[in-house]
């Protein structure tokens, strides 16, 4: 890499960072210190401990590459005064780890406190980055220096742009916690303000009535993951080669009118259509509808199914995809319909190839990143699933509607490994491979930067506060 390019990569990473962190504080400081500090469920974390784990992760990526920061009288290097050990989240080569339903029940740092170790550490990370770029300045592409050792290498780039995407990652894991905490208050909007939320889009092309229709999917081998020149995770690593069988997709995602007719079917109370674990948790946990959806009153005195989500408490939009399902109800829904889940392979060879330039694309309309009139993410400023068909310019080349944002999508495949794979930062995606589903594409709270085609996102199989629905696929006969 020439002087240059070192000097354009630190600005570019320097510029990216500083980002990111004011997107996090731009969601974090409308929270009271009240909701800040609470985890109202095991599944998700305090608010305020989200935005002090990704400033300890960065703080964790500075001491990798020797930079020098400055301890507190007890040791610890954020000079505020509170054990880091309550920071680490799941990394067995950092320490002890605070088990993740206790996050709540530590009352520090202090929403004070974290937000001085964000600014000690903001300032750590931008000295650190502005010094490689002057010690790289003071060199020339031809001459050897000492001074290269202090240029930004490869391996640092990386650590720095995980660093970018774990904070993103934890933006949109807030955002599951607001609202999973807020489902429990008169109106969200009393609790968090100001809440920017935008026009939606008009829809186009696809009703209701027709958003069950499915495109043909010739098969054949297939390259499955990642062969861009940007970031990406070692899990979307390394590219290789899949046989597919030729199958059909749904154009869009299920809807939650098509959803209401599975329910009123009675089909959680049918144990013909789900698998063992999931027909013991639909009867243990007493499921009956997604997430966060209740019967009520609705107009004309009708008894109707409503749900409280961040634009206020409202009738169910048929019309909206079914979101905050679980794996196992996506595919009771799709054995009810008389179809199945699509693999992540059969899901990504929908979104990203086409035919014409025989190649895959990056999103599923090209290689041009998303505006909100591709898709329906966090910059959408939308908070909530957009209705089918309101994003023709964002189809893919075979005709699938919104594969990228609004809702995550389940796909049949576990989580494992690609063959080949080398694990390029140790315990972040390499000890997860068990007891997981894959699933792509997004949701209206996925940042724009993030998300691609081959990005891979998993949970296991039960969670539902996850932004996530599905579409359904077919074997071609």
């Amino acid at each position: 890499m020439s002087t240059l390019q070192y000097q354009e990569s630190a600005d570019l990473l320097l510029s990216e960072f500083l980002q990111v962190r004011k997107k996090t504080m731009q969601l974090f400081k409308p929270l009271r210190i009240e909701d800040a500090v609470t985890q109202s469920d095991p599944f998700g974390s305090p608010p305020n401990w989200h935005i002090a784990h990704v400033t300890w992760f960065f703080q964790k990526v500075l001491e990798k590459h020797g930079a020098k920061l400055e301890s507190d009288n007890n040791g610890n290097n954020n000079r505020s005064g509170f054990n880091l050990e309550y920071l680490n989240s799941y990394y067995q080569q950092f320490g002890k780890i605070l088990p993740k339903q206790e996050r709540g029940k530590f009352p520090r740092p202090t929403v004070k406190q974290a937000l001085d170790y964000r600014s000690f550490i903001d300032k750590k990370v931008t000295n650190f980055l502005k010094e490689k770029r002057s010690s790289t300045a003071t060199t020339t592409t031809t001459t050897p220096s000492s001074d290269h050792a202090n240029a930004i290498s490869n391996e640092l780039q990386y650590d720095v742009m995980l660093g970018i995407q774990h904070e993103m990652q934890h933006q949109e894991l807030m955002i599951y916690d607001f609202q999973h905490l807020f489902e429990r208050f008169p109106d969200p909007s009393d609790n968090y303000q100001p809440l920017i939320i935008s026009e939606p889009p008009k829809t186009s092309e696809i009703t209701t009535r027709s958003s069950s229709k499915m495109v043909d999917i010739p098969g054949g081998i297939f390259e499955l993951g990642y062969n861009g020149r940007g970031f990406c995770y070692d899990n979307e690593l390394p590219e290789h080669k899949v046989y597919l069988q030729p199958f059909k997709m749904d154009v869009a995602p299920v809807t939650n009118g098509e959803y209401m007719e599975f329910i009123e079917e009675r089909g959680y109370e049918d144990y013909r259509y789900w698998l063992a674990d999931g027909w013991e948790l639909v009867k243990e946990e007493q499921w009956n509808a997604p997430l966060y959806w209740v019967q009520e009153e609705g107009r004309g005195g009708n008894v109707a199914w409503k749900k409280k989500d961040f634009r206020g408490l409202n009738e169910i939009d048929p019309d909206e995809p079914v979101v905050n399902v679980s794996y196992y109800e996506a595919d009771a829904y799709a054995r009810w319909a008389g179809k199945r889940l699509p693999t992540e392979s059969e899901w990504e060879k929908a979104a990203a190839w086409n035919e014409e330039l025989q190649r895959k694309t990056v999103y599923p309309w090209g290689d041009h990143r998303p505006t909100p009139k591709h898709a329906n993410l966090l910059e959408s400023y939308l908070w909530g699933p957009s209705k089918v068909g309101s994003y023709s310019n964002g189809k893919s080349y075979y005709g699938c509607h919104q594969m990228m944002g609004d809702v995550w999508e389940w796909t049949s495949s576990e989580y494992v490994l690609y063959p080949g794979f080398k694990s390029k930062f140790s315990e972040y995606t390499d000890k997860w491979t068990i007891n997981q589903k894959v699933l792509r594409g997004g949701c209206f709270a996925t940042p724009t930067a993030q998300i691609h085609n081959s990005y891979r996102n998993y949970f296991k199989p039960h969670e539902r506060i996850l932004f996530a629905g599905f579409r359904c696929a077919k074997d071609s006969v």
